[in-house]
């Protein structure tokens, strides 16, 4: 069967089968039309960005922040201001990282937000500073785009996470043309339910969930945001998290410098 007439066969067995006087409402698949990304975004992930939305505060806040302790504030950041910043570092003394937070815009693919939610989550250990604001379809119908990735990978050998090398071409295409239908048929159920006056809270129960991008604004802490780093980056991540943790980390870095400088030259950064 064509994935063109899945739509029209789903509407007549419906009308069959429960005797009920469906709206013909026929799906239509229409044209997205991407939306484009502020020039100090940085795209991702095929449809995605991540952008530096605000940051509150900067290097010298931190040093102060530290020095109050002490009654002492600093005028602007010099040489000493940055290695008592190279020594908050160091010991771990991360407190003063707290007064400095930083807003993201995102837009990936659920299974990459819920991935980083799980990470803010569990951020909270050192920083209750978080804040998660994401995009609804109980509220909003906007088109729904879908991540499908450039190669598959293999599962790993000897390990129950993470990837294994890409799997052959003949393979990767059968499932890409598999998912390409899969998705386009989640898409007509959630038309014909819409078309049918299906509230949006559960008509959204037709899409395929986990590749669909989802919108979000992520405040956080520098102190919580270099944990996330650290966690993310890392080799054993998976790849689609890391290439969200590259970008932030290259939005962050110019930010705070000396901060950046100091991971870079102890290896903080993977």
């Amino acid at each position: 069967m064509r994935v063109s007439t899945i739509g029209t066969w789903i509407y007549s067995r419906l009308e069959h089968k429960y005797r009920v006087e469906l709206k013909n409402n026929p799906y239509e698949k229409k044209a997205r039309e991407l939306t484009e990304i502020p020039k100090d975004y940085i795209s991702l992930l095929d449809h995605g960005y991540v952008g530096l939305v605000n940051c509150f505060g900067n290097e010298l806040d931190i040093v102060n922040a530290a020095r109050v302790s002490y009654d002492k504030k600093s005028p602007s950041f010099d040489e000493n201001d940055k290695k008592l910043l190279n020594f908050l570092l160091s010991e771990g003394h991360t407190s003063p990282l707290r007064h400095v937070s930083l807003s993201f815009e995102c837009y990936v693919p659920l299974m990459v937000a819920r991935q980083h939610w799980k990470y803010a989550v569990a951020s909270t250990f050192v920083d209750d500073q978080n804040g998660w604001n994401e995009s609804s379809r109980r509220y909003v119908t906007e088109e729904p785009t879908f991540y499908v990735p450039e190669e598959w990978r293999s599962a790993p050998e000897n390990s129950k996470q993470g990837s294994g090398p890409p799997i052959d071409g003949a393979s990767a295409q059968f499932f890409t043309d598999s998912l390409h239908k899969y998705l386009e048929m989640g898409e007509q159920l959630y038309n014909l339910a819409m078309g049918q006056n299906i509230a949006p809270e559960q008509a959204r129960l037709f899409l395929p969930a986990y590749g669909m991008y989802v919108r979000y604004y992520w405040t956080i802490s520098l102190a919580g945001l270099l944990n996330f780093l650290d966690q993310r980056l890392g080799h054993d991540a998976q790849e689609e998290i890391q290439e969200l943790a590259q970008a932030v980390n290259s939005l962050v870095a110019p930010e705070f410098p000396n901060v950046f400088g100091w991971r870079h030259e102890n290896a903080s950064v993977h």
